[in-house]
Parts: structure tokens; C-alpha cells; sequence
């Protein structure tokens, strides 16, 4: 019988790949980066090259579907010239990039020139101060700019990602849903992560799925239940005549695994079959050192073979993942 190229040991699929491009960033976001945090030199991280040639293996093993992350991608130069070669390579059916908007409104018409269609932005706050005492930075109203520019430019969907966070954002759930209600985004609320060891994290910050769907049903009105067009982890939700969606990623309370579908690859060149497990493979070595097809391959399937049937953690569970999210790729 046919077995997928890239299955693991739990008869899931891998067809998804999230490729961090670097780990420097504009903002510094507490729960992302720490702020003695220190980039990677330029030698240390994987180049273009090495990236397209990396999808090129990926795509003959049955990979689709790429997403460009950071820190923040687009601090990379010409990284519009990354999305044109990627989209370029035979197998791959889909490629989208998360941002935190801080420099769309400049970059949107030559992401969407290379052949760029999806796009995440990451925004925490509709409150340009506490934007600033969340991000350490007073970039609110150009990361306002980068969405309208986006949805002008035709990108479909555009989704924003909250990462929701009790006592610091969760008084802005019923803001978030309302936007839905006048632009065809798709907000996003995310379940607050244990990732880093130096982060602020907490299991008392954690506000579940079930909490955030109750508050806003109770202030908005009855959600109704959309099919998902994609694979994604969110589950997705709309208000009655809204153009927009609501998604929840649950990935603490109502995690997503059994469906999992993607590796990531960071910015310095290590494969990591799970988000939230500092296990990690080691592609740098073999790129920077000119390795052939098969050492890659290998390697991908080390790394798929040891993806694990689900994470470990739950709101009161030991952190399993130590680097912080900046460095692996948002």
C-alpha cells in the first residue's frame, strides 16, 4: 500500500514546513525574545540559497506548503526575492509569511509581486500604549498601516494573530472579534504558550478556548461554527453577517496534535519536529558543508520519525521548551 513520503510514527502526514529566515526583530515583545537577547551573525544563519535548496528537497518529499517566519522576516533584505524563488519551485502549492506589520505597509505591494497571497500579522493590542509596554516599541499606528495596506493590496485572508494573555490583553477580546465584523479579517485568538526560559509565562495567564469563546458569545452574540478551508490549527468561528472570521488556537487546553502536520526550521539551520520540544536535527551542518540529497533527506526523516503522538504540556506542566520564540521561528 502507498504510504505518504514523509509519515510519521503516528500515521500523520508531514506536508508542511515553517522556515524562520532570522532571529533578529524590530520589537521586543516579553514573551518572545528576552531583552538581553543577541542575533545571530549573518554566517550563522542559513542563506537564500541554502533555503531554496532545502524546499527543493522538502517539495520531492511530499512538503507543499511553506511559511516564512522570523523573528521578523521582513528586517531581511530582499526577502520578496526568497518568496519569487520558493514559488518558483516545482511541489509547492502554497507559501505565506507572518509578520508583525512593523514594515508592511512598505513592503506589501513587492510581497505580492513576488506571488505572496496569505499573510499573518502578529498584534497583541488595539491600545497604542499598552502596544508600547508590550512590544517596547511605538510602532502601533505603522503596524495599523501595514493591515489596511494589506487588505488594500488584495491579500486573502489576512489573519491577525492575538496571543491572548490574562490581566494584560484579555479585556480586548470583544475589540478583536468586532473588527471581523468590518473587514474580512481573520482574527486569530491564540492560547498564551510556555516558550522560553526566560519569559514572563505563567499558567494564571492562560485563557482557554472555552473562556474566550464564552466572553465573546456572551458579549456579541452566538458564534456560529465555520468549516475550516485549510488544515490549520485554528478552529474557526463567525458573528451573524460578519465578513470576517474568528479562530481560536488551542494549543493548551484543546491542543492539536493528533492532526499535526508541519516541522519548522529555524533560522540557524536546526529542525525541530515539535513547537514545544527543544529536540532538534541538525540541517546547517549539512548545507553549509555542501551535502548531497540524501544527507538532507536523512536527516527530514529523523526528524519526522520523532515527532512524538502529542506535546507534554499543559497550564501546570514543567516547561519542555527553552528557546525562546524568537529564535525558533513564529
Amino acid at each position: 500500500m502507498f504510504k505518504p513520503a514523509l509519515q510519521d510514527g503516528h500515521n500523520r502526514r508531514v506536508s508542511y514546513v515553517r522556515i524562520s529566515v532570522t532571529d533578529r526583530c524590530n520589537l521586543r515583545c516579553s514573551y518572545c525574545s528576552a531583552p538581553d537577547f543577541s542575533p545571530h551573525s549573518r554566517t550563522d544563519i542559513l542563506s537564500y540559497e541554502e533555503i531554496v535548496r532545502l524546499v527543493r528537497v522538502l517539495a520531492t518529499l511530499g512538503i507543499d506548503k511553506v511559511r516564512l517566519t522570523g523573528g521578523e522576516p521582513l528586517v531581511r533584505r530582499h526577502i520578496d526575492s526568497l518568496i519569487a524563488r520558493i514559488k518558483g519551485v516545482a511541489g509547492i502549492k502554497d507559501i505565506s509569511l507572518t509578520t508583525n506589520g512593523v514594515l508592511l505597509e512598505k513592503l506589501a505591494n513587492p510581497l505580492w509581486d513576488a506571488g505572496l497571497r496569505r499573510i499573518n500579522i502578529s498584534l497583541d493590542t488595539l491600545n497604542r500604549e499598552r502596544f508600547k509596554e508590550i512590544t517596547g516599541r511605538d510602532y502601533f499606528s505603522r503596524v495599523c498601516a501595514g493591515i489596511e495596506t494589506a487588505l488594500a493590496v488584495g491579500f486573502s485572508p489576512v489573519k491577525v494573530n492575538v496571543v491572548v494573555m490574562r490581566g494584560v490583553n484579555d479585556d480586548e477580546l470583544l475589540d478583536f472579534a468586532a473588527l471581523t465584523e468590518k473587514y474580512p479579517l481573520h482574527v486569530r485568538f491564540i492560547e498564551y504558550m510556555p516558550i522560553g526560559v526566560a519569559s514572563t509565562w505563567s499558567g494564571d495567564k492562560v485563557v482557554t478556548e472555552a473562556e474566550m469563546l464564552e466572553r465573546i458569545s456572551q458579549g456579541m452574540g452566538q458564534l456560529e461554527s465555520v468549516v475550516s478551508e485549510s488544515s490549520g490549527p485554528a478552529r474557526l468561528y463567525r458573528l451573524p453577517e460578519a465578513p470576517g472570521r474568528i479562530g481560536v488556537i488551542a494549543a493548551m487546553s484543546n491542543h492539536f496534535c493528533a492532526t499535526c502536520n508541519r516541522i519548522r526550521v529555524t533560522a540557524d539551520g536546526l529542525l525541530r519536529p515539535c513547537l514545544l520540544s527543544d529536540e532538534e536535527f541538525d540541517l546547517k551542518k549539512v548545507l553549509h558543508g555542501g551535502g548531497d540529497f540524501s544527507e538532507i533527506v536523512e536527516i527530514v526523516r529523523q526528524a519526522v520519525a520523532a515527532k512524538s503522538a502529542e506535546h507534554e504540556m499543559v497550564c501546570n506542566a514543567e516547561r519542555k521548551c527553552t528557546r525562546m520564540m524568537s529564535t525558533i521561528g513564529g
